[in-house]
């Protein structure tokens, strides 16, 4: 599936029936782990979409808090660290069999092209509990964020931080990508990071609305 900013992004499509399975785990965890979750994600979750993302944007943007640091995720889905996120899902929803089934999934490896590959890292985007799990992942990264005292919105792997100024976007720029990197083990795109006083006016079309500041 080509990707807004270039490039493809991979999906993984389970069969009908894991699918199915899939489905039913998301449906008994889900309502153990969306307590836990930030109320400033709104990926994948009941109730939330992406305008309400926009709307909670706008609103800091008026607030006064007009710098934007947009953090991009380098391929997350695909170099999720299994053992830190089954660690995660151990601690929020403690049924080892469950967690169990979990594991099978993330490990029962893909097909590209007729060719079995291995999946030692990641949870392939396209499969029903994907989702949740990339939530579970990243609801780190919401604590982290809150517990600064930070105004930002996440919606799955994109997250944007609204600041008071350019010294302190890039403060929160570094130190956050620093969080990303040493407390989860994942990758910051470097590319498409950035703070910038402009950066909703830039990005009009991925936000798919316009605005006049």
């Amino acid at each position: 599936m080509p990707k807004l900013n270039g490039g493809d992004r991979q999906l993984g499509i389970p069969t009908v029936m894991d699918r199915m399975i899939q489905q039913a785990i998301v449906q008994v965890i889900s309502p153990i782990c969306e307590p836990h979750f930030s109320e400033t994600s709104y990926g994948f979750k009941p109730e939330r979409s992406c305008e309400k993302a926009i709307i909670k944007l706008l609103k800091y943007l008026n607030d006064g808090y007009e710098w934007i640091v947009a953090i991009d995720l380098e391929k997350f889905f695909d170099t999720v660290p299994q053992d830190r996120l089954m660690s995660l899902v151990h601690n929020m929803i403690q049924d080892g069999n469950t967690e169990s089934l979990i594991r099978k999934y993330l490990h029962s490896g893909v097909v590209v092209n007729g060719q079995r590959q291995k999946t030692p890292v990641g949870t392939p985007q396209g499969g029903n509990l994907s989702s949740l799990l990339s939530n579970i992942m990243l609801n780190e990264l919401d604590k982290e964020l809150e517990s600064r005292g930070l105004h930002f919105v996440r919606y799955a792997d994109d997250c944007v931080i609204t600041v008071g100024s350019g010294a302190a976007a890039k403060r929160v720029m570094h130190s956050i990508s620093r969080f990303i990197e040493q407390g989860l083990g994942l990758k910051v795109n470097m590319t498409n990071l950035t703070a910038d006083y402009n950066w909703v006016r830039h990005n009009q079309e991925r936000l798919a609305f316009g605005i006049d500041r």
